[in-house]
């Protein structure tokens, strides 16, 4: 049975900690996180102690640390590990070599996921990408990878920076575009819910589809300039900007299919 400390207390961390907590074959012996409060419920979710002591740091076999892109190399120069431990970060676009040095066994622990907090995931359908500094370790990281995950691949650095600018694009991207949808129906003063089935279609069938480009729909597609026109009207320069930039994209990426 594999040790495992789960270092931080954000979204990732949480639900991290709860899939290492519910996995039979790994035990989760600490959740360690500077702030009391939120480490402490982190902590409770999953059923384990938490620690906000570097000096009670628990010994284990791996540590993941899902902490925010900037404090990850802060955190792990911050905490004392056992020599043969593994000690892994979560980022996407963080690199490997951003965990000290005097770590002998590093690597990367990435899932390709959105995280919200009090929101459950289903983390075995979570392709989940693995980095390390030697064979030993990546095979140790991808052992634990497959008790979680169905869906395990190598990913160095480079390449993992790629996979998280697709992520943007798919989750942050796509979830900004709905809140503006949200924001034009209330000043129009209409319930937002009414965009909830669009909302929940548009996903469904990119998902249904071979490519999502494959069932793009609207008037950039179609060319529809008076209809685009009209809509520009509607807007401030921020927006017109975005919109025109967008549409010129999808009219581009229609045209070279």
């Amino acid at each position: 049975m594999k040790r495992i400390v789960v270092i931080g207390s954000g979204n990732l961390a949480e639900a991290l900690a709860q899939a290492v907590a519910r996995t039979p074959q790994l035990r989760l012996v600490q959740l360690y996180a500077r702030n009391p409060q939120r480490g402490g419920e982190v902590a409770r979710l999953a059923a384990t102690e938490w620690c906000g002591d570097p000096a009670h740091l628990a010994e284990a076999d791996l540590y993941l640390i899902a902490v925010s892109d900037r404090a990850v190399g802060e955190v792990a120069a911050s905490l004392l590990f056992p020599p043969a431990a593994v000690v892994a970060h979560t980022a996407g676009c963080v690199p490997l070599d951003a965990l000290p040095a005097r770590i002998a066994r590093r690597g990367v622990f990435y899932p390709l996921q959105t995280f919200t907090r009090g929101r459950a995931v289903d983390f075995s359908a979570i392709p989940l990408f693995i980095e390390a500094g030697d064979d030993e370790t990546a095979a140790e990281l991808e052992a634990v990878a497959r008790l979680l995950s169905r869906r395990v691949l190598g990913a160095d650095s480079a390449l993992r920076e790629r996979i998280h600018l697709a992520g943007v694009f798919v989750s942050n991207f796509a979830n900004h575009m709905f809140a503006l949808g949200e924001r034009t129906m209330e000043r129009a003063g209409l319930p937002v819910d009414l965009l909830r089935p669009l909302m929940a279609e548009t996903a469904a069938k990119a998902l249904d589809a071979p490519a999502a480009a494959d069932v793009q729909t609207g008037p950039a597609v179609r060319g529809d300039l008076q209809t685009q026109q009209r809509h520009l009207e509607l807007l401030d320069d921020e927006l017109q900007t975005l919109y025109t930039t967008i549409s010129e994209s999808i009219w581009q990426t229609s045209r070279k299919r």
